[in-house]
């Protein structure tokens, strides 16, 4: 069978990339990419992680067949939720101030308007 090379990458933390290439055969599994690049053995927190894996940015399976030049990639879980993050952002900038959104409001208008 014909050998097929695979980029799995993997962030641990922010500003912090692992990245793995590794030559496959062809039929090949994203599981089997991620054994052959030896993340699971480098890091441990990932056989806990339950945020999931995909190929260029789409979440797939496991099981998923991957292809000469994919990019497998390991998502780690979310530290906090978006929502809150773009409140806090929010309130930080406030409605009231001229920032962010409120930049231009009209001369007169109530304030988040």
């Amino acid at each position: 069978m014909p050998a097929i090379n695979v980029t799995v990458v993997y962030s641990a933390k922010p500003r912090h990339l692992i990245r793995k290439e590794v030559q496959l055969e062809a039929g090949s599994t994203v599981e089997q990419a991620l054994l052959a690049s030896g993340l699971v053995a480098q890091c441990p927190d990932l056989a806990s992680a339950h945020a999931g894996v995909g190929v260029w940015g789409k979440k797939m399976l496991l099981s998923h067949v991957v292809r000469d030049l994919d990019r497998v990639e390991v998502y780690r879980a979310l530290t906090v939720d978006p929502k809150v993050a773009r409140r806090e952002r929010f309130a930080g900038q406030g409605a009231k101030k001229a920032a962010g959104l409120f930049a231009k409001r009209r001369l007169g208008a109530k304030a988040g308007y």
